[in-house]
Parts: C-alpha cells; structure tokens; sequence
C-alpha cells in the first residue's frame, strides 16, 4: 500500500522579487511587454507586425488573444495613415467616388467644401432678403388684401426656390468616411460579431429618394470596421461564427485590399447605391477556439495559412522563480488598468500566485487563463475599497474567491449541501455497495458523486447485462468493463453470470470526464463480495484493466469538494499528488492518500474484515500489479 501522508501547502512563496506592494513594481509601457506566458506567440506578433502577415490565434478563453490584437496595432507605423473620403459623381450619382489622403488632410477639404457651400448659402440669404424687402416696400406703397397676399405667395415661392438651390450646391461637399487625424498608434478594431455592414460597410435607406428631397447618396454612405481597419489591425475573435459569405467577402477584402460599399439590405434604397473600391489594407488578427478551425471557410483559413501565422495560445506556463516574477507584473498591471482599485501587498500577491498554481490543474505550472485570474484581482480590489483599506491584503484575495465564484462553483456548493441534507451524500459508518465518487462541473468546481452497485445473479440464460442509470451512463459502463477484467482475474469466474446495476445518484449534467472509474470499481467489488465502504472517504481515479490507477483532472476542486461535504480521507492517483493546492486552514482537514492500484485502493476504502484480508490477497497474486 502506497504511504499515507496529508499533502499540505501554505508556506511563503519565493516570488523572485523584493517588495512590499505593487505600487513598487513597474508595468511596462507597451502592451506588448505586458503579455504574459506566451512568448512564442509574442515574437510571432511582432514579426507579423514587421511584415504585415495575417495571424490566426487558436486557444480557449481568457488567454490574451486580443491584448495580442492590440499589442500588434502599437506595432504599427503611423507615419502613412491615411484618411477616406467619399465624393459625389455627377455621371451617376449612385456611384460615388472615392479618394485617399495622408491623414488629417481630409479634414481640410471637407472644410474647404463647406466654407465655399456656406458662402453659396449667405448669397441665397441675402438674395431672398432683398426679394422680401422689394415685396414688403411694393405693398406698402399700394396697400391693398390682393398685393399683400401675392407678395406673401412671391416670398414664400422664392423661398421654396432657394430651398431646391440649396440641395444642389451642398451635394459638392464630400463626406469623410475615415478621419486618421491625431492618431499616435495605427487603428485597432475589434468586428467580433459583427453584422454584414458593420463589418463590410453599408448605405443608409432613405425614404425620401424621390421627389428631390432625398440625401445624396454619397452622405448616405457608412465605412464598414474592414475601412476603419485601414493601415491598422482588425480583430476578429470567434470567427467562425461569421457567415460563410462574410467569411468570403472577407476574404475578397483581404486580397484585394479594397473593397466596394453597397447597401446589405435588398429591399432598401440603399441598395442602388454602390461605391468605387475603398481601401481597406488591414492585417487581420482572427481568434476562435480548436472547434474554430473546423469551422472556418477554408479559402480564408488558406490565405492566413499561407500569407501569415497560425498560433496556438498556452494555457499554462512553467512554475519557475521567473514566471512568478510575471505574475507579479500582471497584478500590478490589473491594479493599473482598473484604476479604481488600491495596490496589493506581497501576502495577498502570494495568495494569486497559489490560486494560479491551482488553476493550472498540472503540476509544476501556473495557469495563464489570466482573465478569470483578473476578476479576482479586481473582486478583491472592491473588497478593499469597501473596508476602506489603503492596500489590498490576503484576506481580502480569500474573501474574493469566495464572493466570485464561478456559477458551476455556486451550483456545485448548492449540490453538496442540498445533498447532505436529505442524506444523499453520506460521510459516516459502512455501506455495501456505495461509494463517495469526485467530479468536476465545468473546469474549477467540484462535487461528490455517490454511485451505488448491485449484483444479481444474470436473469438472462444467456449472458449478465450491464445496467447503468443517471447522466454518465457511457462512462460507467466502460469502468464495469475494465474491473470486470479484474474480477475474472481474481475471482476466476466469468462476471457475465450476474447482472451489474451501477447507479449515479442525481448527477448533475455537466459532470465530466472518466474518473469515477475506481469509484464504479470499488462499488461493483463491495457489492459482489458484500464488504461495506467506508464513508467517510472519498475517491478519484481512472482505471486500467490491468489495476492501475491513472492519472485525472481537477484533483483541487474534487478535493475541495470532500473537505466540504466533511469527507475525512480522499483517495487520488499517485501521478497527481503534486497537482494538490490547498491552502494550509483546508489541507489541516483531510487526509490525502495517493494510490497506484486497485489494492491500495480497497485497502483504505473497505472495511476492515477477514474478508478483505482475503480479498486483498487474491487480487494481489491474480494481478499483474507493478510499483515504481
């Protein structure tokens, strides 16, 4: 049997800087610096940015794939910005015109456009003064009801006049559709979800088209993000969920560096109307998760692949003095950015630290899902505020990792108490047949699973079923297998002459993953062999056919879990003992014993009995169990 220990942390962390809080850490200027954890993906941006190259990045959220995005437009020279400008065509005025200027020399035309207008627009003023002074001197030199009513019909025709003048002269200013002007940094936009024509421009409808009353089709002309983008960065995440056909036109805009605005909408005015190419010379930074890839049009998933990058995003980093060291830079960067939240002290950075340790789910590693890490930064920043404190301390970090739970962590807590209550979730005495089994819901919270076994002689003549209820009913019923090779082994009788009811009480749905498999092993064994489970234990582990226990996920929050549902012991794989992070207040509460078969396993679950001791012995020298 494997050597029983409690697996306790909580001592002080080296964070390979000297300080005391992070007023006193500097946060680097570019956003390029700040990046965290992803070196590989770093050097890719910064030569993309050199070279121009499209880049796909690939990972799951949270992992900084848009600091990426913007880090790339800090990159970018500003030096040939330029601005857009749509002109009226009097060939066809549904055809506007488009010119291109260095930036900030649009807003000097369009000004020069509308100071001439205005002074066509103080002529007709005065003109249709001295017309209604003319009128006003004539009927008061012969007053009578008829001239007064035909000098009130002059003046109001002449206005009606000057009203039509006024529409022809102001369709010669143009419109600026991309103002540049005053930028310090080439223009990021970020087209995650958006429509057609926000992303490919559109035109207005206008239902006053006819008549001359309408607007002049080139004011009614909008820039789409792919025109705002120009000589800049356009961010895309999710990309997959784009239409194939903006996909496409995307992807047009992308080769051809220029691209037309048409109205989106078939039935509208708009529709009519349709610009030369506009200019549209952005890099393209597209996101999305593994499923994003399959999902993308492959032509513009080619362009990227061959005029670019493709980078998958890092979840995790090493856990070494340097990597800490930038973990500390990111709080006080978190501090920074929010700007509504008090610095942290060393203790409560220490605190972030171990919770990244933890959130990594793999030993020896620190997780880089530094957005959810943020939220906790900043929930504990709020704790501090409302205390009045000038610094953040460790007791706030605590506080706030409780208060922003995630939803499957409160679902999850809910589970556990509710079940405890009606007696679901058992942590006392001896029952044949049930186990307290570890899950997690979603990625960080986990709960105890109470599965139960009964074996019957097989109804069948010809062969015993495997009869499985609740949520994972695919999962358990490869657990049965594996221990029924087991069994055979051991018992040397083949299990198909019984019937095999294995059932998970009231699993929750979003319960994942295969280890229960020591769990459904446990339960079947207890029950075909009627030796009672301990119940104040609590197991995880996946199984082999040959009585291995193999490694898991989430071995912290299933941990976790136990400790609240006041389980005394929990079994875990050997292989994930140093994947363990508790604090020092919870390690105190539970004992941790790693385990490397199925004997060990049994060992601490069963009850003591003669039975077990002979039980024990058959399957260690019907196995062919090994120990490193």
């Amino acid at each position: 049997m494997g050597e029983e220990r409690t697996l306790q942390t909580g001592e002080t962390l080296d964070l390979g800087i000297e300080f005391e809080t992070t007023e006193e850490i500097k946060v680097p200027e570019r956003l390029i610096d700040q990046v965290i954890g992803q070196e590989h993906a770093v050097e890719v941006i910064k030569t993309a940015a050199g070279q121009r190259r499209h880049v796909l990045l690939i990972g799951e959220p949270g992992t900084g794939k848009s600091m990426l995005g913007q880090a790339m437009a800090e990159l970018l020279p500003t030096e040939n910005l330029e601005d857009i400008l749509v002109f009226p065509n009097p060939e066809d005025e549904n055809m506007p015109k488009i010119k291109t200027v260095p930036a900030c020399q649009g807003r000097r035309i369009v000004q020069k456009y509308r100071e001439k207008a205005k002074n066509q627009e103080n002529i007709k003023s005065y003109l249709l003064l001295a017309i209604t002074f003319m009128v006003m001197m004539a009927v008061m030199m012969q007053y009578s009801t008829q001239n007064f009513l035909m000098g009130l019909f002059v003046i109001i025709l002449t206005i009606m006049v000057l009203s039509n003048m006024r529409l022809k002269t102001s369709v010669l200013v143009p419109k600026l559709l991309v103002d540049n002007c005053g930028r310090t940094k080439a223009p990021f936009v970020d087209a995650t979800g958006a429509h057609a024509g926000a992303l490919l421009g559109d035109v207005r409808h206008d239902p006053f088209q006819s008549g001359g009353l309408g607007t002049p089709a080139h004011e009614r002309v909008e820039p789409g993000m792919i025109h705002r983008a120009h000589k800049g960065v356009l961010f895309i995440d999710e990309i997959a969920t784009l239409s194939l056909k903006m996909q496409q036109s995307l992807l047009t805009a992308m080769q051809e560096k220029k691209f037309p605005i048409t109205g989106q909408s078939e039935l509208s005015s708009g529709a009519m109307v349709r610009t030369e190419p506009v200019p549209c010379d952005f890099i393209l930074v597209a996101a999305g998760n593994l499923d994003t890839v399959d999902k993308m049009h492959p032509a513009l998933r080619s362009r990227i692949r061959g005029y670019g990058y493709e980078v998958y995003m890092r979840t995790t980093m090493p856990d070494t003095i340097e990597n800490r060291r930038k973990l500390v830079q990111f709080v006080a960067q978190e501090v920074k950015r929010d700007g509504k939240i008090p610095h942290f002290t060393r203790d409560a950075v220490e605190e972030i630290v171990r919770e990244a340790q933890k959130r990594a789910g793999r030993k020896g590693h620190l997780t880089l899902r530094l957005r959810d890490l943020g939220g906790i930064v900043r929930a504990a920043g709020d704790i501090a505020v409302k205390k009045g404190k000038k610094y953040v301390e460790r007791e706030d970090v605590l506080e706030a990792m409780k208060m922003a739970r995630p939803l499957e962590k409160q679902l999850a807590d809910w589970y556990i108490e509710n079940k405890k209550e009606y007696q679901v979730i058992k942590t006392e005495g001896g029952e044949i047949g049930r186990v307290n089994g570890l899950a997690v819901i979603g990625e960080q919270s986990g709960i105890v699973l109470p599965i139960e076994a009964v074996v019957a002689p097989a109804a069948s003549k010809e062969e015993g079923k495997i009869i499985v209820t609740g949520k994972l009913g695919e999962i358990a019923k490869e657990a049965v297998q594996n221990v029924s090779a087991i069994i055979k082994r051991y018992k040397g009788e083949d299990i198909s002459r019984y019937d095999i009811h294995v059932q998970f009480l009231q699993t929750y749905e979003g319960v994942e993953g295969d280890s229960a498999s020591i769990s459904v092993a446990t339960a079947v064994i207890s029950a075909l062999e009627e030796i009672p489970i301990r119940q104040d234990v609590a197991m995880t582990g996946s199984l082999s056919v040959r009585g291995e226990v193999l490694p898991i996920g989430g071995a912290t929050p299933k941990i976790e879990a136990a400790i609240e549902a006041g389980i005394k012991t929990v079994i875990i794989p050997k292989a994930n003992e140093k994947d363990v992070f508790l604090s020092k207040d919870k390690a105190e509460k539970i004992q941790i014993i790693p385990v490397e078969t199925i004997d060990e396993v049994l060992e601490i679950a069963l009850e003591d009995s003669e039975k077990k001791e002979e039980l024990l012995k058959r399957i260690r020298s019907a196995l062919p169990l090994t120990k490193s």
